[in-house]
């Protein structure tokens, strides 16, 4: 419960700028400034995404990657975006490079959460 704790502060910050409360399992959204395809996924399925199973499985959590130190312990360097990384405890279980669109994006998050730890 304590690390929940402080990952949660961490993530949260000062601004408070994330929904993320206690979460150990998140998604996160690797984006920056004029990314097309992140605003295609903001367009399609932000607003939607917390409402799924999979958004309460691992909540949406957002850092650009031009102002920010990623909040967690990454496999590698993202160079694209938007990059959907899923994180367990602090450490990526698997990533999702770009936004193929609203049909793979579901099936591809789906498989990664089926092969995580901490199945849906």
């Amino acid at each position: 419960m304590f690390k929940s704790l402080i990952l949660a502060l961490v993530l949260l910050g000062a601004e408070g700028r994330s929904s993320v409360a206690l979460a150990e399992r998140f998604l996160l959204m690797a984006e920056r400034p004029g990314c097309t395809w992140c605003e295609r996924f903001n367009k399609e399925l932000a607003a939607i995404y917390p409402k799924t199973v999979e958004g309460v499985a691992a909540p949406l959590v957002r850092y650009d990657i031009t102002q920010e130190k990623a909040p967690a312990s990454l496999v590698s360097v993202v160079h694209f975006t938007p990059t959907f990384i899923l994180i367990e405890d602090g450490i990526e279980i698997g990533r999702i490079e770009g936004y193929p669109g609203d049909n793979f994006f579901w099936s591809l998050l789906s498989n990664m959460l089926e092969n995580s730890d901490n199945k849906l």
